[in-house]
C-alpha cells in the first residue's frame, strides 16, 4: 500500500503526473456540480505543472486571454466513490496525469481512490483508466482545448489558439486507441451521445423538451465565459424537472448514483442567453433501477448545439438510505473492507 504524507490537498508534481491527499470539504461535495469543478481545477493545476505554464493567466501570441476550455468530461463512478457519495471529512488519494494530445490540446486523467486503498505503484496508467478500472474508484478524464475571444466582451465564434509557451511537446502521448476524438466528434454531428440508444436499453417515455435560461448568477465564471462545471448544474437541474414529472420525489434525486457521465461542449453563451433542452431517457433490460439520461443543450434563438451529456444513474430505489452518507457511514461493509476511513477534522 502506498502511503502519502502530505499537507492535505498539497500537489506533488512528478513531471506529467501528480498525486495529492484530499480531505473532502463542503466545497466539493453536494448534489450537484462541486466535485466536478474541483477535478477541473486539479485539471488546471497538473497542466499548468507539467506544461511549465500558468493556465489561469494564459496569453495568445497577440497579447489576448487565453483559455484552457473543457472539450469533453468524463467521469466514471465506482463502489464506494462516486461524484454525489463524498461527504465532509472522507479522505482520498488523488492521482492525475496530462497527456499530450496535439498542440492545442491536452488530455488529463484523475482517479479518485479511497485514502489507503492498495493500489499500484508508478503514474496512472491509461490502461488501468480505459480497460480495467478498480472498482472502488471514481475516474476522470478531462479533454481540453485551448480558446480566445474573436469579439471582445462576446463568447461567440471562440477560436482555437495556441499560447506560445504551452510546453506540451514533453508530455506523454495518449495511446490513439483511447482517443475520444472520433467519439466526441459524433455526438457533435448527431446531438447525442446514444443517437441510436444505448445497447441493452430500451427507451422509456417520449422525448420532453424543456426551456432554461442562462443564470449570470451561477452560470458565468470570473472570465465572464459559461463555467464548465455549471453545464452539469443545468444539465442536473433537467432530470430533476423529468424526476418530478415522473412522480419521484426530490429525495430519491438526492439519493441517485452516477455510474457514469460524459458532457461534450460545443459552444458557450452570452448573458440573456435562453435554451432548449431536449432529454430522452432510457431504461436498462437488464436491471429495472438503471436508467440512462441523454440530453441535448441547444440556443433557443438559432437551434445552435452547446452541449450534450450522456448520464447513466443507478435511480436510488435499490441502494443507501439518503444523501451524504459520505464513507463513514455509508454503503455498510463495502467502505470498511476498501480501507476508507473518515477525517477527524472537516
Amino acid at each position: 500500500m502506498t502511503t502519502l504524507h502530505p499537507a492535505h490537498g498539497a500537489l506533488i508534481p512528478d513531471g506529467a503526473r501528480a498525486s495529492r491527499h484530499v480531505v473532502v470539504a463542503p466545497g466539493m461535495c453536494s448534489g450537484g456540480s462541486l466535485v466536478f469543478g474541483r477535478i477541473g481545477d486539479w485539471t488546471w493545476e497538473v497542466v499548468s505543472e507539467s506544461c511549465r505554464i500558468n493556465v489561469h493567466a494564459a496569453r495568445t501570441a497577440d497579447g489576448d486571454p487565453a483559455y484552457l476550455s473543457f472539450y469533453y468530461f468524463h467521469v466514471r463512478g465506482g463502489d464506494v466513490v462516486h461524484p454525489h457519495g463524498l461527504t465532509f471529512g472522507d479522505e482520498l488519494r488523488v492521482d492525475s496525469r496530462a497527456f499530450q494530445f496535439g498542440s492545442q490540446s491536452v488530455i488529463t486523467l484523475h482517479r479518485l481512490a479511497p485514502a489507503g486503498l492498495e493500489l499500484p505503484d508508478g503514474p496512472l496508467d491509461p490502461a488501468e483508466v480505459y480497460e480495467h478500472p478498480h472498482p472502488d474508484c471514481l475516474y476522470a478524464e478531462n479533454f481540453n482545448r485551448w480558446i480566445a475571444r474573436t469579439t471582445a466582451g462576446s463568447n461567440r465564434d471562440l477560436a482555437r489558439v495556441t499560447p506560445p509557451d504551452f510546453g506540451y511537446q514533453e508530455l506523454p502521448l495518449l495511446p490513439n486507441a483511447y482517443s475520444p476524438r472520433s467519439f466526441v466528434g459524433r455526438a457533435r454531428a448527431t446531438g447525442s451521445f446514444h443517437p441510436e440508444g444505448p445497447p441493452g436499453f430500451e427507451e422509456a417515455g417520449k422525448p420532453r423538451t424543456y426551456d432554461y435560461g442562462l443564470d449570470v448568477v451561477r452560470d458565468l465564471n470570473g472570465a465572464g465565459l459559461m463555467y464548465f462545471a455549471s453545464y452539469f448544474a443545468v444539465f442536473d437541474t433537467m432530470l430533476l424537472r423529468l424526476w418530478r414529472s415522473l412522480g419521484r420525489t426530490d429525495e430519491q434525486f438526492l439519493r441517485r448514483k452516477v455510474i457514469d457521465q460524459k458532457v461534450g461542449y460545443f459552444g458557450n453563451a452570452d448573458p440573456g442567453t435562453a435554451f432548449e433542452v431536449t432529454v430522452r431517457r432510457w431504461r436498462s433490460t437488464g436491471s429495472p433501477d438503471v436508467e440512462i439520461a441523454d440530453m441535448a443543450l441547444r440556443e433557443a434563438a438559432t437551434g445552435q448545439l452547446i452541449a450534450v451529456t450522456a448520464i447513466e444513474i443507478e435511480t436510488g430505489t435499490e441502494f443507501g438510505t439518503g444523501f451524504g452518507t459520505g464513507f463513514g457511514t455509508g454503503f455498510g461493509t463495502g467502505a470498511e473492507a476498501a480501507g476508507i476511513r473518515p477525517s477527524d477534522g472537516g
